[in-house]
């Protein structure tokens, strides 16, 4: 999948977003992210935000943090972001576009925190921007084999006091179909279900993510955390 696909979504979503209405139920790991990084952002003097997005987030925790920076390789994203960064007054942020596919452009040990918040597990692999001692820490969505891959390139980049939690009991509850279909559309890759030839692809999924009459979907989340050796 090519960043011309999270081009499309930032223009149609005005960001790396979903536009879909829906109540969270039961204990998500999206909180338990949100606060365990504020601690961290508190004792932290310059952090990364790999994977940035539209930088909404990023100036959201700003408000924690001395520093942060932030990259995406979407163009499009990080324009939303600067845009949001001149709106907001964030002083103390700034977004740069790159890839981990690529080598940063930061200096070693530039960093003490690097948070990644459903961006490239990837980052491990950049593990000389972050001074030694300095953290890691990321929060992932399901995915085939993601808690080993992440596992596995932490501990190739020598990282140690690896820490794992899985959250799963959380339900996304949504209040009709067409919710559930913006929701679906905006995953990763994949077709418009809000379009009419995808109707039967739609009411397929709603089969299988209807519990007690309701159109739910399950949240699972793996959150990590490792410090440079």
């Amino acid at each position: 999948m090519g960043k011309e696909w999270y081009d499309i979504i930032a223009k149609r979503n005005g960001g790396y977003k979903s536009d879909a209405v829906y109540t969270v139920e039961g204990n998500s790991g999206e909180d338990v992210f949100v606060e365990e990084l504020t601690e961290l952002l508190k004792k932290s003097k310059s952090t990364l935000d790999a994977g940035c997005g539209h930088g909404e987030f990023t100036i959201k925790m700003a408000q924690y943090a001395q520093n942060i920076v932030g990259f995406d390789w979407s163009e499009e994203l990080i324009r939303i972001a600067n845009s949001l960064k001149e709106h907001y007054k964030a002083e103390n942020v700034s977004f740069v576009k790159a890839t981990t596919k690529a080598e940063l452009p930061f200096d070693d040990n530039q960093f003490d925190l690097i948070y990644c918040r459903r961006g490239p597990a990837s980052i491990a692999y950049h593990s000389r921007i972050l001074c030694k001692g300095g953290i890691i820490y990321g929060i992932c969505p399901n995915a085939p084999d993601i808690v080993n891959i992440v596992l596995e390139r932490l501990k190739d980049s020598s990282f140690v006091n690896i820490e794992t939690s899985i959250y799963d009991n959380a339900l996304l509850v949504f209040p009709n179909e067409m919710e559930f279909a913006k929701f679906l559309r905006d995953f990763p890759g994949n077709p418009d279900y809000t379009l009419p030839k995808m109707k039967q692809m739609l009411y397929e999924n709603i089969n299988e993510n209807t519990i007690n009459g309701r159109i739910c979907f399950n949240q699972w989340r793996f959150i990590w955390k490792a410090t440079k050796a």
